[in-house]
């Protein structure tokens, strides 16, 4: 599902190896409502894929409960 996005095997092998939960979250409740809102953001799919690589972590972070309140207050800030 990751090279979907344009990832290429040593990506996906990097991003798991420093994320390795990331194979037990669910694709469809978890990974692809993130990609999803990154893509909403205005994100294409090739930035999205480096942005995984550098910032697994990310992927593991509630998209309710933390990533939008934090975009939405970066916005507030006019960032």
């Amino acid at each position: 599902w990751l090279k979907e996005l344009g990832m290429e095997d040593s990506q996906v092998a990097k991003t798991i190896v420093k994320l390795p939960v990331l194979m037990s979250c669910s694709l469809e409740e978890n990974l692809k409502p993130k990609v999803q809102w990154l893509k909403e953001l205005g994100m294409e799919d090739s930035q999205v894929a480096k942005t995984i690589v550098k910032l697994p972590v990310l992927m593991s972070c509630s998209l309710e409960e933390n990533l939008k309140p934090k975009v939405q207050w970066l916005k507030e800030l006019g960032m």
